[in-house]
């Protein structure tokens, strides 16, 4: 009903949504001889501002055609290299004459990134995608919106996800380096302990983890406690709706983005009710820059994505209410997953001092589930004055992580011995 009540509600604000677009054109028309008086920009101001707060926000696009290597530009062709209805792996590929030209003749190393299937689109990782591409082959999991997604298409749980990155890794080949940004931790350490229990080939080089909930019960955080608070009932009572049309994926039972956005908001929401005054604030002076800069934050922000309801109520039930990863007893398709079996993968944690979202130490529990790894492939680092999405995005990751992880991925990969 929740759902149903939210698309009525969009489409029932749709004809105010035009009277302010068309009130915001008029008041910035320039055969409008009033448009430079205080109150035409008043009333351009909070036009645009009420249809930018009302309308859909769709999954962005990623933007990437170019990278810089070396201070040498480098053309990129992002292409599906392979899919199922949940994922689009992209190859981001670098055009190979303006690598020679850069002086990069030598194979690089391959890097998956495992985007967060968690509320956002992949694409709020466009910054972490272009560090990695000035040094490496870049691979991203470009998460589908279960709403797109028919009902025939049938289920996806959090072991359809250990699956998939098994096979991403697969159609790699040899032995790439994985990077687990937030959500993806759990699944993607127990992908590898799974490879190498079995002696894939294709098991990963390195993993790095970086602000996910390996073992949530440390250092809880507010998302923690909701979860550790609420029976897992009410999980399955309140948060899971189904999919209304006009969607393709109408009748599938998702835990929808909006609520996921809605909680994520209301964590902060003081700050996103400042930070929408600034931006009316900058319109009605005339700053345009800082009010661009605003939209394109907004723009990703609010771009949601649904999550089908049995990766999500598993992913409650098994990380963050059950914790079996850490406690050794989680089981996939009947098979213990064993990271203690890992002892050629090398493994990198990255914690922000500031996280809200996954306290310090969640992440830093995966050396102590990794015992069989020698001390040379392991490594941790906490970097001060960031939160949560500062671990991988932004200034700071740019300047001080990004050249640590790069660092550790060379020293470990076996090309580079």
């Amino acid at each position: 009903m929740l759902y149903t009540l939210y698309e009525a509600g969009y489409y029932a604000a749709t004809p105010w949504r035009f009277a302010a677009l068309a009130a915001k054109n008029f008041w910035s028309s320039p055969l409008n001889p009033a448009r430079d008086t205080d109150f035409a920009r008043s009333a351009y101001a909070a036009s645009d501002l009420f249809a930018n707060l009302t309308r859909r926000y769709g999954k962005p696009q990623w933007g990437i055609d170019m990278v810089e290597c070396d201070g040498h530009p480098v053309r990129v062709h992002p292409r599906v290299v392979w899919a199922t209805p949940w994922v689009k792996l992209l190859h981001f590929s670098r055009d190979s004459d303006d690598l020679k030209a850069a002086g990069r003749a030598k194979p690089e190393p391959p890097v998956l990134i495992v985007a967060p299937m968690s509320g956002h689109y992949a694409t709020l990782l466009r910054g972490t995608v272009q560090a990695f591409l000035q040094d490496h082959e870049v691979y991203v999991t470009d998460w589908a919106n279960a709403r797109e997604v028919p009902v025939y298409e049938g289920k996806f749980d959090f072991h359809d996800y250990i699956e998939h990155v098994r096979q991403m890794l697969t159609v790699l080949g040899g032995r790439a380096h994985v990077v687990a940004v937030c959500q993806p931790g759990p699944a993607v350490l127990s992908a590898a302990a799974l490879m190498a229990e079995d002696q894939d080939p294709n098991r990963p080089a390195s993993i790095t983890v970086m602000g996910s909930p390996i073992d949530a019960r440390l250092s809880p955080t507010v998302t923690n406690r909701l979860a550790e608070d609420r029976p897992f009932a009410w999980f399955e009572s309140n948060m899971i709706y189904a999919v209304p049309p006009p969607h393709p994926g109408v009748g599938r039972r998702v835990y929808p983005g909006f609520v996921q956005l809605t909680a994520f908001m209301s964590m902060n929401l003081e700050r996103h009710q400042e930070a929408h005054m600034r931006y009316l604030q900058h319109l009605m002076e005339g700053d345009g820059d800082s009010a661009d800069k605003h939209l394109k934050f907004y723009d990703e922000y609010l771009s949601v994505l649904d999550l089908t309801e049995e990766f999500y109520l598993q992913t409650v039930d098994k990380v963050f209410q059950r914790y079996l990863l850490p406690k050794g007893e989680l089981e996939h398709n009947g098979r213990l997953v064993r990271p203690e079996l890992m002892t050629d993968i090398g493994l990198l944690t990255v914690e922000g001092e500031n996280d809200d979202i996954s306290g310090i130490g969640q992440t830093q529990a995966a050396h102590g589930l990794c015992s069989g790894l020698p001390a040379h492939l392991k490594e941790d680092y906490v970097q001060p004055g960031v939160g949560h999405y500062g671990v991988f995005n932004g200034a700071r990751f740019n300047s001080e992580i990004y050249p640590k992880v790069r660092a550790f991925i060379r020293r470990v990969d076996p090309a580079f011995e």
